[in-house]
C-alpha cells in the first residue's frame, strides 16, 4: 500500500529529468500517472512503460507548455483517461542563459509562457477536476530567490513570479480543501545542468553538501507533499538544494 493508492497525478514536463523521476515516484506511491512532453515522444513512452510497470495506469500527452490551448486540453485528457484528478505538479520548464545584454524580447518572452503563464493556464484548467484533497505542486528554483552568477534574468524572474502565484493559489483554493506548494531545488543533475558539465565546480563551490542533487531528491519532496504528510502544507517554499541557498 503505497501513500497515493488511488490517486491520479498529472507531471508536466514529464518525460526526463526532475519530471521523469517525479512521475515514476508518484507511481511507486501508488498514483496512476499522466505526464506530458513537448519534443520526447519517445522518453514519455519509457517513463509511461515504468508507471505501467508497477500496476499503475499511465498516460502521454503532447503539449507545449507554451501552447495554452494545447496544454489546457492535455489536462482535460489526463482527467477523463485516468478518472479523475488529484495532484497537478507544474514541472515543465526552460533554463535559457543571458546576460541582459545577451537576452533577446524572444527568449524572455517564451520564458516567461512555459515557466509563468504555462502555471497559471495548467492549474486552471486542474481546479475543474481537483477534489478536497487536491495538491497543486509547482517546481521553483532557488535561483528565485538569490542569484549567484550573471546571465540567469529571464529564469530567476520566471522563478520568483511562481513562488507568489503559488502563495496567491493558496489563497484562492484554500475554501476548498486544495493546497498550493513550490518545491524549489537547488543545483540538480539533470540534462539542463549536469553534474559535470562546465559550472558544476563554481556550483559546488556553494554547496554546504558538496553535491547536486538527483532528480529522486526532489522526488521524494513532491511525493511526501502530493501525500497524507502534505494535507497541512500550502502557500509555503520548500527547499531542496544542500544549503546553496543557506
Amino acid at each position: 500500500m503505497g501513500s497515493l493508492d488511488g490517486k491520479v497525478a498529472l507531471v508536466t514536463g514529464g518525460s526526463r529529468g526532475i519530471g521523469a523521476a517525479i512521475a515514476r515516484k508518484l507511481a511507486a506511491e501508488g498514483a496512476h500517472v499522466a505526464v506530458t512532453y513537448e519534443k520526447s515522444a519517445s522518453r514519455a513512452a519509457e517513463v509511461v512503460a515504468s508507471i505501467e510497470s508497477l500496476g499503475r495506469k499511465g498516460l502521454a500527452l503532447q503539449a507545449d507548455s507554451a501552447d495554452a490551448e494545447a496544454l489546457t486540453a492535455a489536462v482535460n485528457q489526463a482527467a477523463e483517461a485516468l478518472g479523475g484528478l488529484d495532484v497537478l505538479v507544474n514541472n515543465a520548464g526552460i533554463f535559457p542563459r543571458g546576460t541582459i545584454e545577451e537576452m533577446s524580447l524572444a527568449d524572455f518572452d517564451r520564458t516567461l509562457a512555459v515557466n509563468v503563464r504555462a502555471v497559471f493556464v495548467a492549474t486552471k484548467a486542474a481546479v475543474r477536476h481537483l477534489p478536497a484533497g487536491g495538491r497543486i505542486i509547482t517546481i521553483g528554483s532557488t535561483l528565485g530567490e538569490r542569484v549567484a552568477r550573471p546571465g540567469m534574468s529571464a529564469y530567476a524572474a520566471s522563478k520568483a513570479a511562481v513562488v507568489g502565484m503559488s502563495r496567491a493559489f493558496a489563497r484562492d483554493l484554500g475554501s476548498r480543501g486544495i493546497t498550493s506548494v513550490v518545491v524549489q531545488p537547488g543545483p540538480t543533475d539533470t540534462d539542463m545542468n549536469p553534474a559535470d558539465g562546465p559550472r558544476a565546480a563554481s556550483t559546488l563551490a556553494l554547496s554546504a553538501v558538496g553535491r547536486h542533487a538527483s532528480p529522486e531528491d526532489l522526488a521524494a519532496t513532491v511525493a511526501h507533499v502530493a501525500g497524507a504528510g502534505g494535507a497541512f502544507i500550502t502557500g509555503s517554499v520548500i527547499t531542496v538544494d544542500g544549503g546553496v541557498n543557506a
